[in-house]
């Protein structure tokens, strides 16, 4: 299956007239939308090795932005986008930390909704928490999740996921990775089942879980997630050892787990403080994240 058949798969089921508005969830709006990630959450509640997030103005990927804003200024932000980039159509929220490890996220949906209700609201997140919030995103006005799934078999999560903070326990090892996938499969079931629009992302690693993607897609799609997209991992951190998957990689891996979900293939890995349209080329960001650092970010 290419990659026009599953967006046209996509665009298929009740959500797709949502979906071809989203250019993080559908090829064609990827080249015609332009969506908008709104730097609030500081704190990740889960700790992978292959994460390393930080304040930058340049580098290019997730985890990073300029710095932090309040739920306070998020609409202000949205207002100003709007006027640089008509073509929006989604406010989202994907860091630099985890959405739901802070009430931020799910503040700033809830200032952005009454101002700008007809914007598609993303939220991306790992899951741990996902169950346990899908009543307020949904209130918040959320139509669109993406959750961050590496593995769904503990021994391989294990090489990925160092510990996990729940309920103010510091877990590890394989209590923590158990924890993680039960949280995060209850979760998509619970948010698909809310009437939200999943897609699963999920880091490819090689000689890590790069045979183990097809399993990730047949498990996720039983709980009600619509995509998955395979995204490189970007070499740092404690895998900085690890090389990036090549096209060859990455094209099996995304096959196989067409077989059970439809793949997204345009993902460019964008910042936590990304604007614009992805597929332009163009990044918006500096004209609105100029001001300074306003706090950090930590682990817990």
């Amino acid at each position: 299956m290419d990659s026009s058949t599953s967006t046209a798969r996509t665009a298929d089921d009740p959500f797709g007239h949502l979906v071809r508005r989203h250019p993080c969830f559908s090829a064609e709006g990827h080249f015609k939308h332009g969506r908008l990630h709104l730097p609030v959450s500081p704190a990740c509640n889960i700790s992978c090795k292959f994460c390393k997030r930080a304040f930058h103005k340049e580098e290019k990927r997730p985890g990073v932005a300029r710095s932090l804003l309040s739920p306070e200024k998020a609409a202000d932000v949205v207002r100003k986008a709007l006027k640089l980039c008509p073509e929006l159509t989604v406010a989202g929220i994907a860091g630099p930390g985890d959405t739901l490890a802070t009430p931020h996220a799910l503040e700033a949906f809830e200032r952005i909704r009454q101002e700008h209700p007809g914007l598609i609201h993303c939220l991306s997140t790992n899951g741990l928490l996902l169950a346990r919030s899908v009543e307020r995103i949904v209130q918040a006005g959320v139509a669109t999740v993406t959750v961050t799934v590496n593995a769904v078999d503990p021994v391989i999560l294990e090489q990925i996921c160092s510990r996990i903070v729940l309920d103010g326990r510091l877990l590890e090892g394989r209590e923590a990775v158990e924890a993680l996938i039960d949280a995060q499969l209850q979760g998509i079931r619970r948010a698909s089942d809310a009437g939200l629009v999943i897609k699963i992302n999920t880091v490819l690693i090689p000689g890590v879980n790069e045979w183990h993607v097809e399993e990730i897609a047949r498990r996720t799609a039983a709980e009600g997630a619509s995509l998955i997209n395979i995204i490189p991992l970007i070499p740092q951190h404690e895998m900085i050892h690890i090389p990036a998957p090549d096209c060859f990689q990455l094209s099996e891996a995304r096959e196989a787990a067409e077989r059970y979900l439809p793949v997204f293939r345009h993902c460019q890995q964008c910042r936590a403080d990304a604007c614009g349209i992805p597929g332009a080329g163009r990044d918006l960001a500096s004209a609105l994240y100029d001001h300074p650092l306003e706090e950090t970010f930590s682990h817990g």
